[in-house]
């Protein structure tokens, strides 16, 4: 299997994030993608080449001009007002305030196109982030040209960004852009499964109101956890997207028995859906010993999940989301990819 991996991703290396009320290390650090590219190549995956570039015009078929005007103006504007510290917003709107109006300020901006205060800009950020893209469509590109799968190697993460947000140690969102370009490139359907812990909250808010692309995602109850406002079950989509929206949420404690059966279910939806092409948003967050998530899959599950995706018998493309159990990180997201190169 072709991966696809750029060392840009090292831009983006944020010093704190705020969680349980402190702030810690970022658990999204570029470590995460240097030990997964070391498994790719210990275990002889396949070719790794660096990506092509595409420039901003496929990343604003999914995300707001504004909003990307933002990202990439950020950091200078940050660092204006005297600070070269990350930034990160302090407020936030809630119910019964405004948000027809965009501030002027940074400070106010970073409060409108965020969502929390565990995603940092510093000076890289855009660098990398569109870098992540580039990543994502260089393996678009060769699924569409008739590769049975690739892996694109993508850091930052992508699926908690939406049209016009950013949270979650996500930029831009990789698997919403190589889903709209499968369908630019003449693909009827497209699938997204989501199987990291935390809700692809992002994915889904991006195509809640469109039926040509399905997305299905494995997670974290919201009553339990981040990012608590989205991910429930009666969210099946609204008006040409009706039906093409299936979220499994799942407790805390949730073993592979349970996790299995929602992944089967879900596979089950995407088939009979008719998709022609499959993004999988591949996160290693369900891993068992992972710091910020509560689910116990082992490491030999994960091969389990590539064979049962393999079944789908589609053109697949797998992009890196989570997982911060760093030391296993490599293990458990390259075991999902030969589990489905042994099963292709």
């Amino acid at each position: 299997m072709l991966t696809v991996y750029s060392d840009d991703h090292r831009l983006q290396d944020g010093k704190a994030e705020l969680e349980g009320g402190k702030l810690v290390p970022c658990y999204e650090m570029p470590r995460r993608a240097d030990l997964v590219l070391a498994r790719v190549r210990e275990v002889g995956l396949g070719e790794v080449v660096e990506p092509e570039r595409f420039g901003v015009e496929p990343i604003l078929r999914v995300h707001e001009a504004g909003f990307v005007a933002f990202l990439q103006s950020a950091w200078d504007r940050w660092t204006a007002t005297k600070r070269t510290f990350d930034a990160l917003p302090f407020t936030w709107a809630v119910r019964g305030m405004r948000t027809d109006r965009v501030p002027e300020s940074i400070d106010g901006q970073l409060a409108y196109y965020s969502f929390d205060a565990g995603t940092p800009i510093t000076a890289g950020t855009w660098r990398a982030a569109s870098s992540a893209v580039d990543v994502a469509l260089t393996g678009q590109r060769r699924v569409a040209a008739g590769a049975r799968a690739v892996f694109s190697l993508c850091r930052p993460p992508g699926h908690h960004a939406a049209a016009g947000y950013y949270g979650g140690y996500c930029f831009l969102n990789n698997a919403a852009i190589a889903a709209q370009a499968f369908r630019d490139g003449g693909a009827a359907k497209v699938a997204i499964l989501d199987v990291d812990y935390h809700h692809g909250n992002g994915s889904q808010s991006i195509f809640y109101r469109r039926g040509d692309v399905f997305f299905a995602s494995l997670h974290g109850h919201p009553l339990d956890e981040y990012p608590f406002f989205l991910g429930y079950e009666d969210e099946t989509g609204e008006g040409p997207g009706e039906g093409a929206n299936a979220n499994f949420p799942l407790r805390w404690g949730t073993g592979f028995d349970l996790w299995g059966q929602a992944l089967d279910e879900a596979c089950r939806r995407i088939e009979r859906w008719g998709a022609d092409a499959l993004v999988v948003s591949l996160g290693v967050d369900t891993y068992k010993d992972d710091p910020i998530s509560r689910f116990r899959l082992e490491q030999g599950d994960y091969p389990a999940i590539g064979r049962r995706i393999a079944a789908l018998g589609l053109p697949t493309h797998f992009v890196m989301e989570g997982g911060y159990a760093v030391e296993e990180i490599g293990i458990n997201a390259v075991g999902v990819l030969t589990g489905f190169e042994e099963a292709a």
